[in-house]
């Protein structure tokens, strides 16, 4: 996963996956779990650079080019 669309994307065919009943909740639940840890970690570094102004900073992870 490179970055944040493709988490997304990733996350849309958990959820058409679990409506059609080719994963089990716990699966899911599971995913969605990680998915939330990885834009916290991404927040976290976020605010770790806010506060110190580093006008610099990115990640590369959240500055991708949407669809």
């Amino acid at each position: 996963m490179k970055n944040v669309n493709d988490l997304r994307d990733n996350l849309s065919e958990v959820f058409n996956a679990l409506r059609k009943g080719d994963i089990e909740p716990k699966e899911a639940k599971e995913i969605s779990n990680l998915a939330g840890k990885m834009i916290n970690s991404a927040k976290v570094q976020l605010d770790y650079h806010s506060l110190r102004n580093d006008e610099n900073f990115k990640i590369n992870f959240l500055h991708s080019k949407d669809k």
